[in-house]
């Protein structure tokens, strides 16, 4: 990317998150630049509403927190907008898409990726073919690109310099022939993040990317995250680790019993009353 390039996208950046300090702390509120938005979200296991959530924007060139107690719903709120489980009902649009029904790979196509709590790492493969699975509009996976050795050996090489290139930001670059299963939790963890940016998406969705992650790698997993933003990227993460959260983030949505029940920036949110009772102040009971 050329210096004039970095400095338009860090000038959009900035200005989104600057906007986003305007925008009124409430539950559903709009927002000037939304890159996701959701309406009438429920998601009902038997009698139970895992999740009902009326209106809910994401907005661009932000890092977005997800947060509440156990079983408020954030992961399947995730597994629907990702398109890795079926609403009761709802509509959503990505980026002027709407994505209802489509399948999870189409929706990473457009260029809403996720990753997992639990990581999903194929340890039988190498961390290079992690990498490499990743790659959009393979050549050589098609009955008629098969035949056309020339382009996809080009392309082959064109993902394999990307992939080594992205190992090499996240700092894996020296584990690319080890097996995934070699890798420890928290290098796991970047593998996903790094893997999520071979199809160079525009939202990238986080769950809980620092749970079981030793210490000493919270640090750099965090600096990446904000790195995807200020690259002009999207993030949207669920986290319990309120430190992380004031930390990172530029705008946070707190859930409770499959409701968002307030939205702000993190000093309003973690002063919100509402917050304190049905997420903060339980976990310092619980403590």
């Amino acid at each position: 990317m050329s210096g004039a390039n970095e400095s338009t996208l860090s000038s959009e950046v900035a200005a989104a998150r600057a906007a986003l300090r305007m925008v009124t702390g409430e539950p559903g509120v709009a927002k000037p630049d939304s890159i996701l938005i959701a309406d009438g979200m429920q998601r009902n296991f038997g009698g139970l509403a895992a999740v009902d959530v009326a209106h809910l924007e994401i907005p661009r060139h932000a890092i977005t927190a997800l947060i509440g107690p156990n079983g408020a719903g954030k992961t399947t709120l995730f597994n629907l907008l990702s398109g890795f489980d079926t609403p009761t009902a709802g509509h959503w649009s990505f980026d002027g898409h709407q994505i209802e029904g489509l399948r999870a790979y189409r929706i990473a196509q457009l260029g809403m990726v996720r990753t997992f709590q639990l990581t999903k790492a194929l340890n039988g493969l190498t961390v290079l073919e992690n990498m490499l699975l990743a790659a959009r509009d393979q050549t050589g996976e098609s009955l008629v690109g098969a035949f056309r050795p020339r382009k996809w050996r080009r392309q082959d090489a064109e993902h394999r310099t990307r992939a080594m290139d992205l190992l090499h930001r996240f700092k894996l670059d020296s584990k690319a022939d080890d097996f995934a299963a070699t890798l420890s939790g928290g290098q796991k963890k970047l593998l996903e993040m790094a893997r999520s940016l071979m199809v160079e998406p525009s939202l990238v969705m986080l769950d809980e990317p620092m749970a079981g992650v030793n210490p000493a790698l919270v640090e750099s997993l965090l600096e990446h995250v904000q790195g995807l933003r200020d690259e002009g990227r999207t993030v949207l993460f669920v986290e319990h680790d309120m430190d992380v959260v004031m930390t990172i983030s530029d705008w946070v949505v707190c859930m409770a019993e499959g409701s968002v029940i307030a939205e702000g920036t993190p000093e309003s949110v973690a002063a919100n009353a509402e917050v304190i009772d049905a997420y903060l102040g339980r976990v310092a009971g619980e403590s």
